[in-house]
Protein backbone atom coordinates (compact mmCIF):
# COMPACT_ATOMS: atom_id res chain seq x y z
CA UNK A 1 0.00 0.00 0.00
CA UNK A 2 2.95 2.44 0.92
CA UNK A 3 4.37 1.42 -2.37
CA UNK A 4 1.35 2.21 -4.19
CA UNK A 5 0.95 5.69 -2.67
CA UNK A 6 4.88 6.90 -3.08
CA UNK A 7 4.44 5.56 -6.83
CA UNK A 8 1.35 7.56 -7.25
CA UNK A 9 2.88 10.75 -6.00
CA UNK A 10 6.11 10.05 -8.18
CA UNK A 11 4.05 10.17 -11.14
CA UNK A 12 1.98 13.03 -10.12
CA UNK A 13 5.33 14.92 -9.66
CA UNK A 14 6.43 13.94 -13.07
CA UNK A 15 3.17 15.14 -14.79
CA UNK A 16 3.23 18.36 -12.85
CA UNK A 17 6.76 18.72 -13.73
CA UNK A 18 6.22 18.03 -17.75
CA UNK A 19 3.13 20.40 -18.15
CA UNK A 20 5.29 23.09 -17.16
CA UNK A 21 8.05 22.73 -19.40
CA UNK A 22 7.23 24.23 -22.46
CA UNK A 23 8.45 23.22 -25.45
CA UNK A 24 10.76 26.19 -27.14
CA UNK A 25 9.23 28.21 -29.87
CA UNK A 26 9.75 27.49 -33.33
CA UNK A 27 11.57 30.32 -34.93
CA UNK A 28 9.91 31.40 -37.92
CA UNK A 29 12.12 31.72 -41.21
CA UNK A 30 13.16 35.89 -42.16
CA UNK A 31 11.54 36.75 -45.30
CA UNK A 32 13.43 40.32 -46.20
CA UNK A 33 12.10 43.05 -48.21
CA UNK A 34 12.59 46.03 -50.29
CA UNK A 35 10.65 48.12 -52.53
CA UNK A 36 14.24 49.40 -54.50
CA UNK A 37 14.05 47.18 -57.75
CA UNK A 38 17.16 48.42 -58.83
CA UNK A 39 21.10 46.41 -58.82
CA UNK A 40 21.92 48.02 -55.56
CA UNK A 41 18.58 46.76 -53.70
CA UNK A 42 19.17 43.49 -55.19
CA UNK A 43 22.92 43.41 -53.56
CA UNK A 44 21.72 44.91 -50.37
CA UNK A 45 18.91 42.42 -50.05
CA UNK A 46 21.47 39.58 -50.94
CA UNK A 47 23.67 40.07 -48.43
CA UNK A 48 21.27 39.25 -46.27
CA UNK A 49 20.77 35.97 -47.16
CA UNK A 50 24.60 35.33 -48.22
CA UNK A 51 26.39 33.89 -45.11
CA UNK A 52 26.27 30.48 -46.00
CA UNK A 53 26.94 30.84 -49.79
CA UNK A 54 30.56 29.87 -50.91
CA UNK A 55 32.84 27.45 -53.33
CA UNK A 56 31.73 27.90 -57.15
CA UNK A 57 28.39 29.91 -57.00
CA UNK A 58 25.41 28.88 -59.62
CA UNK A 59 23.25 32.20 -60.08
CA UNK A 60 19.79 30.66 -61.44
CA UNK A 61 17.85 32.45 -63.69
CA UNK A 62 15.25 32.55 -66.60
CA UNK A 63 17.21 33.82 -69.84
CA UNK A 64 13.60 34.66 -71.34
CA UNK A 65 12.44 33.61 -74.63
CA UNK A 66 13.77 36.66 -77.39
CA UNK A 67 12.95 39.93 -76.90
CA UNK A 68 10.67 39.33 -73.89
CA UNK A 69 9.26 42.19 -72.51
CA UNK A 70 9.36 41.80 -68.58
CA UNK A 71 12.47 39.79 -67.96
CA UNK A 72 14.51 40.36 -64.87
CA UNK A 73 16.61 43.95 -66.10
CA UNK A 74 20.56 42.77 -67.65
CA UNK A 75 21.69 45.42 -64.62
CA UNK A 76 20.70 44.04 -61.81
CA UNK A 77 21.43 40.68 -62.96
CA UNK A 78 25.05 41.70 -63.66
CA UNK A 79 25.25 43.35 -60.59
CA UNK A 80 24.37 40.68 -58.44
CA UNK A 81 26.68 38.37 -60.39
CA UNK A 82 29.54 40.78 -60.27
CA UNK A 83 29.14 41.02 -56.27
CA UNK A 84 29.22 37.14 -55.82
CA UNK A 85 32.59 35.87 -56.07
CA UNK A 86 33.08 32.50 -58.30
CA UNK A 87 29.52 33.27 -59.36
CA UNK A 88 28.13 31.71 -62.94
CA UNK A 89 24.95 31.84 -64.54
CA UNK A 90 23.17 29.23 -65.35
CA UNK A 91 19.81 27.89 -66.84
CA UNK A 92 18.73 24.62 -69.14
CA UNK A 93 16.80 24.33 -72.34
CA UNK A 94 12.84 23.83 -72.44
CA UNK A 95 11.10 21.22 -73.62
CA UNK A 96 8.59 23.45 -75.52
CA UNK A 97 8.49 24.42 -78.79
CA UNK A 98 11.47 27.30 -78.44
CA UNK A 99 15.00 28.63 -79.78
CA UNK A 100 15.73 27.92 -76.35
CA UNK A 101 14.88 24.21 -76.97
CA UNK A 102 18.56 23.29 -77.98
CA UNK A 103 21.79 24.61 -76.80
CA UNK A 104 22.69 26.18 -79.83
CA UNK A 105 19.13 28.25 -80.31
CA UNK A 106 19.75 28.87 -76.35
CA UNK A 107 22.49 30.58 -76.83
CA UNK A 108 21.14 32.64 -80.04
CA UNK A 109 18.67 33.93 -77.64
CA UNK A 110 21.28 34.69 -74.94
CA UNK A 111 22.44 37.20 -78.06
CA UNK A 112 19.39 38.90 -78.39
CA UNK A 113 18.40 39.36 -74.85
CA UNK A 114 21.86 40.91 -73.28
CA UNK A 115 22.70 37.72 -71.28
CA UNK A 116 26.29 38.47 -73.15
CA UNK A 117 28.39 40.12 -70.48
CA UNK A 118 29.29 36.54 -68.78
CA UNK A 119 28.99 33.17 -69.61
CA UNK A 120 26.08 30.98 -68.85
CA UNK A 121 26.23 27.86 -67.99
CA UNK A 122 23.38 25.53 -69.98
CA UNK A 123 23.26 22.76 -67.03
CA UNK A 124 22.21 19.87 -69.29
CA UNK A 125 24.43 21.36 -72.49
CA UNK A 126 26.18 17.67 -71.91
CA UNK A 127 23.57 15.43 -70.53
CA UNK A 128 21.91 14.69 -67.57
CA UNK A 129 22.15 13.29 -63.84
CA UNK A 130 19.88 11.75 -61.24
CA UNK A 131 19.45 13.69 -58.16
CA UNK A 132 17.28 11.67 -55.15
CA UNK A 133 13.98 12.70 -54.24
CA UNK A 134 13.42 12.03 -50.32
CA UNK A 135 9.94 11.49 -49.28
CA UNK A 136 8.30 11.80 -52.44
CA UNK A 137 5.40 9.75 -53.71
CA UNK A 138 5.61 10.31 -57.46
CA UNK A 139 9.54 10.09 -58.12
CA UNK A 140 12.15 8.42 -56.25
CA UNK A 141 15.13 10.39 -58.59
CA UNK A 142 14.67 13.26 -61.09
CA UNK A 143 16.45 13.96 -63.91
CA UNK A 144 18.63 17.35 -63.97
CA UNK A 145 21.42 19.03 -66.06
CA UNK A 146 24.10 17.76 -65.45
CA UNK A 147 26.48 20.93 -64.37
CA UNK A 148 24.35 21.09 -61.36
CA UNK A 149 27.21 18.65 -59.93
CA UNK A 150 29.87 21.38 -60.75
CA UNK A 151 28.45 23.75 -58.06
CA UNK A 152 28.84 24.22 -54.22
CA UNK A 153 26.02 27.05 -53.60
CA UNK A 154 22.96 27.88 -55.69
CA UNK A 155 21.13 31.33 -55.42
CA UNK A 156 17.61 31.07 -56.99
CA UNK A 157 16.87 34.83 -58.54
CA UNK A 158 13.52 34.42 -59.72
CA UNK A 159 11.05 36.94 -61.21
CA UNK A 160 8.14 36.50 -59.71
CA UNK A 161 4.83 36.41 -61.89
CA UNK A 162 1.91 34.21 -62.96
CA UNK A 163 1.90 30.89 -64.90
CA UNK A 164 -0.18 29.40 -67.38
CA UNK A 165 0.23 25.74 -66.01
CA UNK A 166 1.52 26.64 -62.35
CA UNK A 167 -0.88 29.29 -61.90
CA UNK A 168 2.66 31.21 -60.57
CA UNK A 169 5.91 30.41 -60.58
CA UNK A 170 7.84 31.57 -57.75
CA UNK A 171 11.56 30.20 -56.43
CA UNK A 172 9.82 26.70 -56.45
CA UNK A 173 8.99 26.63 -59.81
CA UNK A 174 12.09 28.18 -61.01
CA UNK A 175 14.38 25.13 -59.98
CA UNK A 176 11.47 22.58 -60.17
CA UNK A 177 11.66 23.20 -63.76
CA UNK A 178 14.98 25.34 -63.95
CA UNK A 179 17.17 22.97 -62.89
CA UNK A 180 15.46 19.57 -64.84
CA UNK A 181 17.11 19.09 -68.05
CA UNK A 182 15.13 19.62 -71.23
CA UNK A 183 15.00 16.30 -72.43
CA UNK A 184 14.11 13.96 -69.69
CA UNK A 185 13.55 15.75 -66.49
CA UNK A 186 11.13 18.06 -67.95
CA UNK A 187 9.41 15.49 -69.31
CA UNK A 188 9.66 13.22 -66.37
CA UNK A 189 7.53 16.92 -64.60
CA UNK A 190 5.15 17.33 -67.87
CA UNK A 191 4.60 14.84 -70.12
CA UNK A 192 1.66 12.07 -69.10
CA UNK A 193 1.57 8.97 -71.03
CA UNK A 194 2.06 9.79 -74.50
CA UNK A 195 0.50 13.78 -73.82
CA UNK A 196 3.26 16.32 -73.85
CA UNK A 197 1.30 18.32 -71.11
CA UNK A 198 -0.30 15.81 -69.48
CA UNK A 199 -0.38 16.56 -65.99
CA UNK A 200 -1.97 19.62 -65.03
CA UNK A 201 -3.37 20.92 -61.80
CA UNK A 202 -2.61 19.24 -58.30
CA UNK A 203 -0.69 16.49 -59.99
CA UNK A 204 1.75 18.77 -62.01
CA UNK A 205 1.82 21.04 -58.56
CA UNK A 206 3.38 17.79 -56.84
CA UNK A 207 5.58 16.72 -59.40
CA UNK A 208 7.18 20.58 -59.74
CA UNK A 209 7.79 20.48 -55.61
CA UNK A 210 9.13 16.92 -55.71
CA UNK A 211 11.45 18.18 -58.40
CA UNK A 212 12.37 21.50 -56.66
CA UNK A 213 12.76 18.56 -53.68
CA UNK A 214 15.45 16.98 -55.22
CA UNK A 215 17.58 20.64 -55.83
CA UNK A 216 17.38 21.71 -52.05
CA UNK A 217 18.29 18.21 -50.62
CA UNK A 218 21.83 18.29 -53.02
CA UNK A 219 22.88 21.97 -51.76
CA UNK A 220 21.35 21.57 -48.75
CA UNK A 221 21.92 25.11 -46.32
CA UNK A 222 23.82 26.91 -49.42
CA UNK A 223 20.71 27.79 -51.34
CA UNK A 224 19.04 31.19 -51.49
CA UNK A 225 16.03 32.04 -52.52
CA UNK A 226 15.27 35.82 -54.30
CA UNK A 227 11.70 36.70 -55.65
CA UNK A 228 11.53 40.05 -57.58
CA UNK A 229 8.12 41.22 -58.06
CA UNK A 230 8.01 43.60 -61.16
CA UNK A 231 6.06 43.16 -64.21
CA UNK A 232 3.73 40.26 -63.04
CA UNK A 233 2.24 39.36 -65.87
CA UNK A 234 -0.32 36.45 -65.45
CA UNK A 235 1.81 34.79 -67.87
CA UNK A 236 5.12 32.98 -67.72
CA UNK A 237 8.38 34.61 -69.12
CA UNK A 238 8.53 31.59 -71.31
CA UNK A 239 5.14 33.17 -73.07
CA UNK A 240 7.86 35.52 -74.44
CA UNK A 241 6.17 38.57 -76.59
CA UNK A 242 2.75 37.46 -76.51
CA UNK A 243 2.85 37.72 -72.22
CA UNK A 244 -0.31 39.51 -71.04
CA UNK A 245 0.90 43.22 -70.52
CA UNK A 246 0.67 43.56 -66.15
CA UNK A 247 -2.13 44.90 -64.30
CA UNK A 248 0.34 44.88 -61.01
CA UNK A 249 1.79 47.61 -59.74
CA UNK A 250 5.76 46.87 -59.15
CA UNK A 251 5.96 45.85 -55.98
CA UNK A 252 9.85 44.63 -54.84
CA UNK A 253 12.43 42.17 -53.68
CA UNK A 254 12.21 39.20 -51.09
CA UNK A 255 14.70 37.27 -50.46
CA UNK A 256 14.78 34.26 -47.95
CA UNK A 257 16.95 31.20 -46.75
CA UNK A 258 13.44 29.10 -46.66
CA UNK A 259 11.62 28.57 -49.86
CA UNK A 260 8.07 27.92 -48.65
CA UNK A 261 8.46 31.47 -46.56
CA UNK A 262 9.69 33.66 -49.79
CA UNK A 263 7.19 32.04 -52.01
CA UNK A 264 4.64 32.43 -49.26
CA UNK A 265 5.12 35.91 -48.69
CA UNK A 266 5.37 36.48 -52.54
CA UNK A 267 1.78 35.68 -52.71
CA UNK A 268 0.83 37.11 -50.16
CA UNK A 269 1.78 40.31 -51.71
CA UNK A 270 -0.42 39.52 -54.38
CA UNK A 271 -3.43 38.69 -52.42
CA UNK A 272 -3.18 42.36 -50.73
CA UNK A 273 -3.27 44.27 -54.41
CA UNK A 274 -6.20 46.19 -55.13
CA UNK A 275 -8.84 43.81 -56.83
CA UNK A 276 -8.00 45.60 -60.29
CA UNK A 277 -4.73 45.01 -59.97
CA UNK A 278 -4.86 41.60 -58.42
CA UNK A 279 -7.85 39.97 -59.71
CA UNK A 280 -5.89 37.96 -63.21
CA UNK A 281 -3.16 36.48 -60.86
CA UNK A 282 -5.01 35.43 -58.48
CA UNK A 283 -7.85 34.00 -61.02
CA UNK A 284 -4.82 32.29 -62.68
CA UNK A 285 -3.13 30.79 -59.73
CA UNK A 286 -6.57 29.76 -58.12
CA UNK A 287 -7.75 28.07 -61.64
CA UNK A 288 -4.44 26.20 -61.83
CA UNK A 289 -4.45 24.58 -58.28
CA UNK A 290 -1.37 26.95 -57.81
CA UNK A 291 -1.36 27.25 -53.64
CA UNK A 292 -0.79 23.37 -54.11
CA UNK A 293 2.62 24.13 -54.31
CA UNK A 294 2.73 25.52 -50.72
CA UNK A 295 0.50 22.79 -49.11
CA UNK A 296 2.67 19.99 -50.81
CA UNK A 297 6.18 21.81 -49.82
CA UNK A 298 4.97 21.88 -46.30
CA UNK A 299 3.53 17.73 -46.25
CA UNK A 300 7.32 17.08 -47.19
CA UNK A 301 8.85 19.25 -44.60
CA UNK A 302 10.15 21.78 -46.86
CA UNK A 303 9.15 24.60 -44.09
CA UNK A 304 5.67 25.78 -42.85
CA UNK A 305 5.13 29.05 -44.56
CA UNK A 306 4.89 31.15 -41.59
CA UNK A 307 7.58 33.61 -41.69
CA UNK A 308 8.65 37.00 -40.37
CA UNK A 309 8.96 40.21 -42.78
CA UNK A 310 11.78 42.10 -42.16
CA UNK A 311 11.12 45.63 -44.07
CA UNK A 312 15.03 46.27 -44.76
CA UNK A 313 14.42 49.82 -46.27
CA UNK A 314 13.06 50.88 -42.75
Amino acid sequence: KLLTVLLGSILMAACQTASQVKEAPVEKPIVYFTQDISPEGLVKIYDKISKDIDGKVAIKFHTGEPHGPNILPVPMVKALWEHIPNSTLVETNVFYDSPRQTTKGHRETLKINGWTFSKVDILDEDGAVMLPVKGGKHFKEMSMGSHVLNYDSLVVLTHFKGHTMGGYGGSMKNIAIGMADGKIGKKMIHQKGDKQWGYTGAAFQENMVESAKATIDHFGKKIVYINVLRRMSVDCDCAGTSAAEPKAHDIGILASTNIVAVDQASLDQVYALPEHEGHDLKERIESREGLRQISYMKELGMGTGEYTLVDIDK
